[in-house]
């Protein structure tokens, strides 16, 4: 999922009842229900160096409570910078003569129940991020299989809207009692954090039962003339009741709309054979070569429906191609995955397939340059 929804939902976590039991539970929620996608920091090193590691180490069972520990001790480190920095102001006051005031006793810190809100926060991430379709590798580097729950898209709006309110209202209430001169609470929010944290929940369900939905409708219909091989069901960014599918059969890809609103009516899947039908691409020397290249290998690996197709000598805009003497030639092999090949991600980056790659190969063999993304993201490099 998007950051935004992963610190809102660490929020909700410690807000949900982990901060009456310890000091610094809601901030040791939000670091670890976020801390999981400090990995794009490889992006430095390139972006299909990014691309390797995005959910990978990271977002698995055996970093869970590495995260945690980490967290712990980064908050930590923030309470002794505080306790350093009120020592100080303490020090710096010139005697009064006059009684204290007693100061309003501090929350304790309890460490363990720190750390099990943060694991339990840093489990949230995987959770969020396996129910959509770009899918987690939690038993990595045991077992390299990509899951995905293909449940909610990548910015479900929804769910933000939900985590929001639970963090907004409580606020805007807190407002109305210092007009009424009511008493502060010291925890507010508790039940719209888990009112929040419970829809989303639900949201789930529901949405996994509409996935259902959408498969019983296609099993019903005849969307390819071919024998299926396999079957991917991709969810809306906003309507709960539209899917789309793709098919694959030996020798293309074939895509559908599905409406589980009106599962009995004539138009609850739409398909063209002409305009929804995509053959598979040949298999060249260059798409061999290609594969066999660095993107191509990290590609293949994370891309559950990748195409790989050689589109000749059109070159990437911003990126010139090769300068070849008049007797060698290049072209481009392009790699995208058909589950974001109509996404409106690529509307965002600019570009015709989102989380696309593409590879200069020479003479059908030698790979030129690589690179990942939108124009701005492109590389070159050499193999």
């Amino acid at each position: 999922m998007d950051p935004v929804t992963h610190f809102l939902t660490g929020a909700c976590i410690g807000r949900a009842g982990f901060n009456r039991k310890s000091a610094y539970a809601t901030l040791a929620a939000v670091l670890a229900a976020e801390a999981a996608d400090m990995d794009i920091f490889w992006g430095i090193a390139g972006p299909v160096e990014e691309l390797k590691h995005h959910r990978g180490i990271t977002h698995t069972f055996i970093a869970v409570p590495v995260i945690a520990a980490v967290v712990v001790g980064a908050v930590w480190l923030v309470d002794r910078i505080r306790i350093g920095r009120k020592n100080r102001r303490d020090r710096a006051k010139p005697p009064s003569g006059q009684s204290p005031v007693q100061e309003v006793k501090a929350q304790p810190i309890q460490w363990g129940w720190l750390y099990l809100t943060a694991l339990v926060a840093a489990l949230s991430h995987l959770m969020l991020d396996w129910t959509n379709n770009y899918g987690v590798r939690p038993f990595f580097p045991f077992n390299p299989t990509w899951y995905m729950g293909s449940i909610v898209y990548i910015i479900e709006p929804v769910i933000l809207g939900l985590l929001l309110l639970a963090l907004v209202m409580p606020w805007l209430f807190g407002l109305a009692d210092q007009e009424m001169g009511a008493r502060r609470k010291r925890f507010r929010g508790r039940g719209w954090a888990i009112f929040a944290l419970a829809a989303m929940v639900a949201l789930w369900g529901w949405r996994w039962f509409e996935q259902q939905q959408a498969l019983t409708i296609l099993a019903k219909t005849q969307v390819a003339r071919d024998p299926i091989i396999r079957i991917a069901l991709e969810p809306s960014a906003v309507n709960p009741y539209r899917w789309q599918a793709i098919l694959e059969t030996r020798d293309y890809y074939q895509t559908a709309a599905i409406n589980t609103f009106h599962p009995d009516s004539a138009v609850a899947v739409t398909s063209d054979p002409v305009r929804d039908r995509m053959y598979k691409p040949a298999d060249t020397p260059s798409v061999e070569a290609a594969k066999q290249t660095l993107l191509g290998r990290v590609y293949l690996d994370w891309g559950r429906w990748a195409v790989v197709q050689d589109v000749g000598g059109e070159p990437e805009p911003g990126v010139p191609p090769p300068n070849l003497p008049f007797n060698r030639k290049w072209t481009t092999v392009e790699f995208y995955d058909m589950r974001f090949a109509n996404s409106s991600l690529g509307a965002f980056a600019g570009q015709k397939h989102p989380l696309s790659g593409w590879v200069y190969i020479v003479d059908g063999r030698d790979a030129a340059a690589e690179g990942m993304g939108s124009t701005e993201q492109k590389t070159n490099g050499t193999e």
